[in-house]
């Protein structure tokens, strides 16, 4: 049998305490790729000590759910209900990522390389 890793065996009663004992976030607009950021100016009194990491991780710029799930070594589900928690306390916002830039049409670009050879 291997020996435990040192801050990996956290124990099954962690995540039942670090979420107050909630299994679902307040709001499902929330998956992986959704970015958060700090809001700026906000009092850290009164939130518990992962909810605080998660203020100085997002205090340097956005990140996603994903991201902060693995700088806090939490599972994806525990860092949902702890994000959806300062979202609601106006601590963070969030927003979807940025999507892909759609290809632009084949036939636009024939007619805009077109129009530029007829100039030159």
């Amino acid at each position: 049998m291997t020996p435990p890793r040192p801050g990996r065996d956290r124990g099954l009663v962690r995540p039942y305490v670090v979420t107050e004992g909630r299994a679902h976030p307040t709001r499902n607009t929330v998956d992986l790729v959704t970015l958060v950021m700090a809001v700026r100016n906000r009092p850290l009194s009164g939130l518990n000590p992962e909810k605080r990491r998660v203020m100085e991780l997002c205090g340097g710029g956005a990140l996603s759910v994903a991201e902060v799930a693995a700088h806090l070594s939490l599972a994806v589900s525990v860092t949902k209900v702890l994000l959806c928690d300062l979202i609601d306390s106006g601590h963070l916002t969030a927003r979807p990522p940025v999507p892909k830039a759609q290809r632009p049409d084949a036939q636009l670009l024939q007619e805009v390389l077109h129009g530029l050879r007829s100039r030159f």
